[in-house]
């Protein structure tokens, strides 16, 4: 009833212990809360918030157009409503290193298990697409390094992104990633990896864990978690999939709403409601105040 029984520190250290544990641990990303609580009840290994679907779900490009206090409000809103440990894309910081430092003890406040922060410049755009740009690797030392020190819980994942081999080349990348972790990052996101080689790349370039962005109509190939384990990648993320999915289906709805008049033929697409009130638990309220709850719902 209402929110996680595991308190966000618990979260923090069961996480670090699973991915101590040289497993792949599968993120697939929560567009609202209630996504947050399906993605747990369907047995994986934890929760992502991606900064695109935030943004997309305030009709907004993923353009470094959403603020601190949108992204952690959202982000507690959706990780206080799983056991499951959640990972937020914290973008560049949202400012400068004392700006990442307030970024930092804001999410672990808000019972965040970890966040990236990224190596582009700001405003970022969107780690799939052309054109980007990358700070210099003084500047991106400095994000993290003010991302590690300002962290309380040090089992508070710090993830170091790095966006430059779209720019510069995998060898950058490699070097970039290197720098990173020496400057304090526990793990690494090399954005944007064309084939599984470059992934392999980067495993063999530092001894943190890494993660792999497996982004539809991107430029990585959409490999499958066991092409990816056994690599040895530590964390797959699907950060925008759910939301394509309900926004298509949603789309498809609406457009048979235009033509027959009504929902009947989309019935069987539907979650029952019964399955509704099951994930949130409607029948828990009802023990503890039978004013919310009072009747049987039907299958």
């Amino acid at each position: 009833m209402l929110y996680s029984k595991t308190t966000p520190a618990e979260k923090r250290r069961l996480f670090r212990e699973r991915l101590a544990s040289g497993e792949l641990l599968r993120f697939p990303g929560a567009f609202n809360p209630l996504s947050a609580r399906l993605i747990e009840r369907k047995g994986f290994d934890g929760v992502y918030i991606s900064g695109a679907v935030l943004s997309a779900d305030l009709g907004l490009p993923d353009i470094g157009l959403t603020t601190l206090t949108e992204v952690a409000g959202r982000a507690q809103q959706i990780a206080r409503m799983t056991e499951l440990p959640a990972i937020v894309d914290a973008d560049t910081g949202f400012g400068e290193p004392m700006n990442v430092a307030r970024t930092i003890q804001t999410l672990e406040d808000a019972g965040l298990a970890g966040a990236h922060i990224e190596d582009q410049i700001n405003p970022k755009r969107c780690g799939h697409l052309d054109g980007k740009a990358v700070v210099d690797e003084s500047t991106a030392i400095k994000r993290i390094r003010a991302a590690a020190d300002a962290r309380r819980d040090p089992d508070f994942l710090i993830m170091a992104r790095t966006d430059i081999a779209a720019v510069d080349g995998l060898e950058a990348a490699k070097d970039r990633a290197k720098a990173l972790v020496d400057a304090g990052a526990d793990a690494i996101f090399p954005e944007a990896m064309r084939s599984l080689e470059e992934f392999a790349a980067i495993r063999a370039a530092v001894d943190v864990p890494i993660l792999a962005n497996m982004t539809e109509f991107g430029k990585s190939e959409l490999f499958s978690s066991q092409q990816l384990a056994d690599i040895g990648v530590n964390i797959v993320i699907w950060p925008v999939s759910m939301l394509r999915i309900a926004m298509g289906a949603t789309g498809r709805a609406l457009d048979t709403l235009n033509e027959e008049g009504h929902l009947t033929s989309k019935l069987g697409e539907m979650q029952h409601r019964a399955d509704l009130y099951d994930l949130i638990d409607y029948e828990d309220y009802n023990h503890f105040d039978t004013s919310v709850f009072n009747f049987e719902v039907a299958r």
